[in-house]
This record gives structure tokens, sequence and C-alpha cells, in this order.
């Protein structure tokens, strides 16, 4: 469908509100905001900017954790078609740097607990025109302005706005720098329109069949209530809630800074969560440890209310399926999808017996390819590259040779290969192999072996140093550094990686880092990854944990 998130979301509010008035869109905590909110706060914040002097087109950070504001944020960007973009909030100041400096920004929304950061990076960047800071922090920018008081002056008035305006996801690079995935409106609007099927509804076809589901949702009771439990800067949390809003759902969002389990479930028991969007088994374990805790001390969670639990992006263990589906009647959904793209694939797990599988069966419109663009044969044992057409980026920011590597033109269609590689069994499911040996998935975050490294080979202790990923029973992998130690040095594992901690985010420093005489290479004089993952898991404890 070709229309424009803010225009859209503007229909949505307005007819919420006439239909139900004081309707609730968002939830967190003990805070509230209704659609007729949304609709005054959300355009004063795009006043504030463009009196800023930011123009349509220029690229607006946001670097804030899971909030109402991060919502009101995405559709403030959305109203004045500038252009949003996700900012990490782990970030140090020089990985800030590189962002705002590979996207141009100007302007961010951010946490006050980014404060000083942004005030070191700010300084030596006179291309942002506007700071707005969400809280209180050490050291508020001289040019800074407060969160609440953007939202107290003028709004913008609506303009006209088309399918064109467009949407930054970063995303890991191959050397740690992020990349930038660029979606237009229509784009990201189709690969929303997944949570039409979810209710069994057709996607529409255009913006009155988007408002006729809202409205029959808003009059039957029927709108969806959903909790990203994932980062909204991340693609899960930010298409999930997107598409539910508008379904003219309602968003309910975590007030933690860190997944606290037990605030989810009683988030879901509170405000009667038909959907839970996760990242796999970095909070698929700790969510049914809780559960079975609450059980064991007999005041179990009610989770009647909760329809399914979709986790995308990280496969997510078959016990922790089981022991969901122990716990409620509900429908769980794992998706291979990327920020590129997809999905590649799924699995669909539900109650009975021989419900729950972790096999994915291809997606829609998805494919395996060899090099020559041809599907490999089920059941051969040939290894080829996920592909997948329907609703796809534009392409990687400032980026052409990497976009024509990964958005590909194959018989005419136009597909995302982002370099996952696979084989398809003889009954036609997917095993999935990874997108190399460079780059360790943890939890959904993605750490790229070469930038961790750089940051170790500076330490003086540390001559040479390896990343890899070891399996990790919660966060899918673990981030491991083999040193080798400078001479007459012996480097000490946590100084090692308190030390990269201090310099890039910290889901990127080392959990466990092993000193050791020497690290193999090739006859190629290649580093040996063989070796180096087999030397790691033994350091684990000599194999890999269930």
């Amino acid at each position: 469908m070709k229309d424009n998130l803010g225009s859209l979301l503007e229909a949505v509010a307005d007819l919420a509100e006439a239909r139900d008035p004081g309707r609730v869109a968002l939830i967190q905590g003990d805070r509230e905001r209704t659609w007729a909110e949304l609709n005054r706060r959300a355009p004063a914040l795009a006043g504030h900017l463009a009196r800023s002097g930011v123009a349509s087109g220029d690229r607006v950070g946001i670097g804030l954790y899971n909030s109402i504001e991060y919502i009101e944020s995405l559709l403030a960007a959305f109203k004045m078609r500038a252009v949003p973009f996700n900012l990490n909030y782990r970030y140090r100041s020089g990985e800030l740097a590189d962002v705002l400096a590979l996207t141009s920004a100007s302007a961010v929304v951010y946490d006050g607990t980014l404060s000083e950061r942004i005030a070191t990076v700010a300084q030596r960047m006179p291309g942002l025109r506007a700071l707005i800071e969400v809280g209180e922090g050490s050291e508020r920018p001289p040019r800074a302005t407060t969160f609440a008081d953007a939202v107290l002056g003028p709004a913008q008035e609506r303009r006209h706005r088309g399918p064109g305006d467009q949407v930054v996801l970063l995303t890991g690079g191959t050397t740690g720098r992020p990349k930038g995935v660029v979606w237009d409106h229509a784009g990201v609007i189709g690969a929303v329109s997944s949570v039409y099927r979810r209710v069994g509804l057709d996607p529409p076809a255009d913006r009155s069949a988007v408002l006729a589901a809202a409205a029959a949702a808003v009059d039957e009771g029927t709108a969806p209530v959903m909790l990203p439990a994932s980062p909204l800067m991340h693609g899960t949390g930010f298409f999930f809630s997107l598409g539910n809003l508008l379904l003219a759902g309602r968003v309910v969002l975590l007030v933690g800074r860190s997944f606290d389990p037990a605030e989810a479930w009683s988030a879901v028991q509170r405000h009667r969560v038909h959907e839970l969007a996760i990242v796999g088994d970095a909070f698929g374990r700790p969510l049914l440890a809780e559960l079975e805790r609450a059980v064991a001390a007999g005041t179990p969670y009610d989770l009647s209310s909760l329809r399914r639990v979709v986790s995308s992006g990280v496969p997510w263990s078959r016990d922790i399926k089981e022991g969901f589906l122990r716990a409620g009647q509900m429908t769980l959904q794992d998706s291979i999808a990327a920020t590129e793209g997809g999905p590649f694939g799924g699995a669909m797990s539900g109650p009975g017996a021989g419900r729950v599988t972790t096999r994915f069966m291809l997606g829609p419109g998805a494919r395996v390819l060899r090099p020559d663009g041809t599907d490999v044969t089920h059941g051969s044992g040939e290894v080829g590259e996920l592909a997948a057409t329907g609703s796809l980026p534009l392409g990687y920011l400032d980026d052409p040779e990497g976009t024509a590597a990964v958005f590909r033109t194959i018989g005419g269609v136009r597909y995302a290969v982002p370099g996952d590689a696979a084989r398809v069994e003889a009954d036609g499911t997917l095993t999935l192999l990874g997108r190399g040996s460079g780059v360790v998935n943890t939890g959904g975050e993605k750490v790229f072996a070469e930038e961790v490294e750089a940051v170790l080979v500076g330490h003086p202790d540390v001559e040479e140093a390896v990343v890899v990923g070891v399996p990790d029973p919660r966060w899918g992998s673990r981030v491991t550094a083999l040193v080798r130690a400078a001479p007459g040095k012996l480097p000490s594992p946590e100084a090692l990686s308190t030390y990269v901690g201090r310099t890039l985010a910290g889901y990127k420093r080392p959990r466990q880092v092993v000193v050791v005489p020497r690290i193999e290479r090739t006859p190629a004089g290649k580093i040996d990854r063989r070796w180096t993952q087999q030397r790691a898991l033994e350091a684990s404890g000599g194999r890999e944990p269930p």
C-alpha cells in the first residue's frame, strides 16, 4: 500500500478519539497517553524541531530506552517528514560521534543518562541543530531543551506527505560500524501489515481499508494490546509496535532500564496483553524462570489474555517453548528476519501434544539460492543463501555498492540476500548456518569480532587477540576473546574485559577472556577459526551448553 505512516497514524488517532473519547494508545507503568494526547504532543514536538531548523528530509536520532517519548519522537519525525533513526543508548562517546557523522544527524532526542556523552559529541558537531533531553542527566548540553518543554509549544500544521518519506534503521556493519538500512514509508507499512494476518484479516489495500479495520477493532473491542519486551531501537520492537498502532491497538511499555521478567509478566497480567514480542532465549529463558518461580511460590501469573508470543532475529529453544505452553494457551511464533527484510523463515508452535518445533520452514516469497541465483535442491546438502522478496528497504545509507550486493534482482524480482547461509532438508525445513565467523549474535545484538579485537590489541599487555562466539543458554552466543600476552606480561582477564567496556558498548565486552600461549594459524597465515572456536569451547567447559 502506497501511503505515509505519519498521515495514516494521524487518521487512526482521529478515528480512535472520535469513536472512543479518552482511548489510551500507550501505557508505561502508571503513565498513559491517549490518542488525543498523541495527536497534540507529537505535532508540538515536530513544531519545536522545525523552529530549531530541522527540515523535511533531515535525520533525527532517537537515543531512548523503551518509553512513551520514543513513540512520540517517531511520530513527530513522521509528521514533519524528517527521517528518524535509532541511536543505541549503550554507545560510548566515540561510537555516538561515528554514528551521528554517518547519518549527518540534524537532531537527537536522547535519554538523560547520555547527557554527558552527548555534550562531549555535540560541541564537535555544529550540524546538530536540536538536542532534546528526556529525564535529567548529569551535564545537559548548553543547546539542549527538555522534552517536557519541547512539547509545550505550537504544533506543526498538518501537511501533505507521501509514501516515499524515509526511516533509517541502524544495524551492524562488517567492521562494527553500523550500517543504515533505508526504508520508505510504503515499505514499512507493507512490513508491519502482518499485524492484520495475525488477527485473521487481509492486509488493507488503501487508507480507507486501514481505517475500516481500525474502526471495527475499536467498536468491537478487538484492538490488540501488545508488549514489546525487546528494545524499540531494534527492528522487532519497532515493526511490531507500529503495526499494532495502525490497528488502533495499545502498546504497553516496560519501565525498567534493564529487562525484568517479573515486571514483564506483571504487565501482561495487569494490562491484559494479547501479544508479547521477545528476541529469542535472551528474553525467553528469564521469562520462563520467573513463571516457574511464581508457580513454585503459589502465586502464578494470570496469562489468560496472552494469545501469542513472537520472537524474531534469534531462534529460541524447545525447552523454553514447552515451558511457555505449560503456562498458557498461546501460539509461539519464531521468525527469521533481518533489518534488510524478511521473513526468510518461520516456525509456529501451539498448545497440544507434538505442536512444539524449532525447525523453520521457508517464508512466503523466500528462497535459498546458489551463487548463480538458482534454488538449492532440497535434501542435497547444498549450502546457499537465504533470500526474501516482498516489502523491502530501498537499500543501505550512502552505500550503493553494499546495496547492489544485498538487494538483487533475480528473474525480474527484487530480493534481499543479506548473507545468511542455510540448507534446505528433504522435508523442506531449514538448517541455519549463520552469517560468517566474524559476527557474534548475542541476545539479538550483533558484535563484530574485528571491532573488539582492535580494542584488545590496543592494551599494552596484549600482543594478539581473536574474538569468537561460544553458545550460551541465555544469550544465544557469548562474546569470548582468546588473547596472547605481550612478552613478559600476564594480563588479567577481568581487566581486559573492563578495558573493552570503557571504549565499546557493554554488550560488545567479552564475557570471557582466555589467555593462551599462542593463536594457531592456517598454512596461509590466517587465523585458524576452527581452532579458536574449539579452544574457546574448551575454556567454557569443553562442550556446548545444552
